[in-house]
């Protein structure tokens, strides 16, 4: 069953589009009620539009390389504004899933951490991966492993991730592993 939203107070963004994708919802200039919910099965293709505007259409991740047989056995969070437009998504892996990647039934895994352009810049991908962290802890991990693009390393360090490991290439842009421990 999905856990209770979480809501999360965002300051404004002013960014602009600059691809042919649809601009996410401006968040207004009054401080803005953000929620951040588990979605249902049936809600993925939600959480996919996002994932195919962020990496696909505004960073060039090829589709073979989004896409991955993980998504079902995932716990998906959707970030959305008062109205319900979409703002952002984040994916845990936990369990089996999280065990085959890592070989430690402690870590669970966030993945596909996507907001939408002019969500950029309001708190609202820290809010989604402190949920991330909260879903993980829940299903008993001690651990959250992820793999940051090389860009953001900056971003999850001030989240208190330490970077492990060299430099690799996943969709073709450069990434690091990251850790850092759970606490309840």
């Amino acid at each position: 069953m999905p856990n209770p939203a979480t809501s999360v107070t965002s300051t404004p963004t002013t960014a602009t589009p600059t691809t042919a994708a649809p601009a996410a919802p401006a968040v207004p200039a009054a401080r803005a009620e953000i929620r951040i919910r588990e979605i249902a099965p049936g809600e993925l293709p939600v959480v996919h539009a996002i994932r195919r505007e962020v990496f696909i259409v505004e960073q060039g991740v090829p589709e073979e390389d989004e896409w991955d047989d993980l998504d079902g056995g995932c716990v998906h969070l959707l970030a959305e504004d008062a109205d319900g437009s979409p703002l952002g998504t984040a994916r845990l892996i936990h369990g089996d899933q999280a065990y085959n990647l890592t070989g430690r039934d402690d870590v669970v895994l966030l993945g596909r951490l996507a907001v939408r352009l002019g969500a950029r810049g309001t708190g609202l991908g820290a809010a989604l991966v402190r949920a991330i962290e909260r879903a993980g802890v829940e299903r008993g991990a001690r651990e959250l492993e992820l793999h940051a693009q090389v860009d953001a390393i900056g971003f999850y360090q001030r989240l208190g991730y330490a970077a492990h490991g060299p430099e690799y290439l996943d969709g073709g842009i450069p990434h690091r592993t990251m850790t850092r421990v759970l606490t309840s």
